[in-house]
């Protein structure tokens, strides 16, 4: 019983009965100037030539959304959109509702003053003074069971209310709703905001965790080391590293404080040299060659290449400390190549460790390559493969 009654004890059940007693109050207007049917068919007419401006939709979905399902205009709604009518069918769905709720407001309207009579009418008429008022079911007796039966149109009317909302919320959900064009076009900018967040979660993850990853093996080194000359040039190496991490997490912090801006100024092959010297300052024997026209590489391809290769140092570093690095650069025909291998002197961890060399691999995915990352021959290899067109 409980459960039956709490839609009673909801706000939005009554505003959902506003909006749909309020879509008849200006046709009622009509009924001043004469009360016959043709008034009545005229303001349908024009309710449905209203319905073809475009801006209607705006209009009648603000409303919706406030009255029925309970969201300010503010708000985002993938169920009611508040955009002007684009195509033909979004002007014959705004149409259909405006006529649609016209109709069911004329119904709604009429039984929540009738039943509520009615009741009257039973109530008066069972404790024998007559019908008061004028229903549109006439109670022209005096029968005390009428009494008993007074609360049946009130729970009648209860229930109006109650299924009228569900039912007009569900229509304009299904009429006021986004087309299939619409539905693409969200689900295509939802993507985006994805690969988006996705992309700046691995640059925080490559640029940062290099950064890191360095200072903390030059700190140690300098300590084991014992000489203040090494010590000064770990001190010179984890500035200049911090400093370029700090350049980094600044220009990926403006992207997310200015979502429309670009990323610019990222780091390309062309500035790999930074990232070997740092490897090297931090005690890796790095033999790099760079062969083939580096500089004509791809923006795209040049700048996810650079966070394949400092993704590969990174974890050369972290993972195997100071041993022989093998980078090799090769930009043949229209395949850019990255191969970088280092000798192994610890057990290969098992899967999923870390996200870093599974964002190496959906790098090379993204662009249509292939990279591999692995024990091979007695070495670790990650081995990129990424199209130049």
């Amino acid at each position: 019983m409980v459960r039956m009654l709490r839609p009673l004890t909801r706000a939005v059940t009554y505003t959902r009965w506003l909006h749909i007693v309020v879509a008849i109050v200006w046709p009622s207007l009509w009924l001043f100037i004469e009360e016959a049917w043709w008034t009545q068919v005229t303001a349908a007419v024009l309710l449905g030539l209203a319905g073809l401006l475009p801006i209607a939709r705006v209009v009648e979905a603000f409303q919706a959304r406030l009255l029925l399902i309970g969201r300010r205009q503010d708000g985002e709604s993938e169920e009611i959109v508040t955009t002007p009518s684009a195509t033909w069918a979004d002007r014959g769905r705004t149409v259909v509702w405006l006529e649609a709720r016209l109709c069911l407001g004329w119904t709604v309207a009429h039984l929540s003053v009738q039943l509520p009579l009615l009741a009257i009418d039973l109530l008066t008429t069972g404790l024998g003074l007559g019908p008061l008022a004028d229903g549109f079911v006439k109670v022209g007796e005096n029968r005390w069971w009428h009494a008993v039966l007074a609360p049946v149109p009130l729970l009648l009317f209860a229930v109006v209310v109650v299924w009228s909302g569900h039912f007009v919320t569900a229509l304009a959900k299904r009429l006021l709703g986004p087309s299939p064009a619409e539905r693409m076009a969200a689900l295509e900018e939802r993507t985006d905001q994805l690969l988006e967040r996705t992309r700046i979660a691995r640059e925080l993850h490559d640029s940062i965790g290099h950064a890191l990853t360095v200072a903390v093996v030059q700190a140690g080194a300098a300590r084991a080391a014992g000489d203040p000359d090494f010590t000064d040039r770990a001190l010179v190496a984890i500035e200049e590293t911090g400093r370029a991490a700090l350049e980094d997490l600044e220009r990926v912090l403006g992207v997310l404080r200015e979502s429309q801006k670009p990323v610019s100024s990222r780091p390309t092959l062309a500035d790999a040299d930074r990232l070997l010297e740092s490897a090297r300052t931090s005690g890796a024997k790095v033999d790099a060659e760079v062969t083939g026209p580096v500089d004509a590489v791809p923006g795209p391809v040049s700048r996810e290449g650079y966070r394949i290769l400092q993704e590969a140092l990174t974890n050369v570093l972290r993972h195997a400390g100071a041993v022989p690095v093998r980078v090799r650069v090769d930009v043949t025909g229209d395949t850019l190549v990255l191969a970088i291998r280092n000798p192994l002197t610890e057990p290969v961890p098992g899967p999923g460790r870390g996200s870093g060399l599974r964002g190496i691999r959906e790098r090379a995915a993204l662009l249509g390559g292939l990279a591999r990352t692995g024990p091979d021959d007695g070495d670790w290899q990650v081995h990129a493969e990424l199209p130049l067109s």
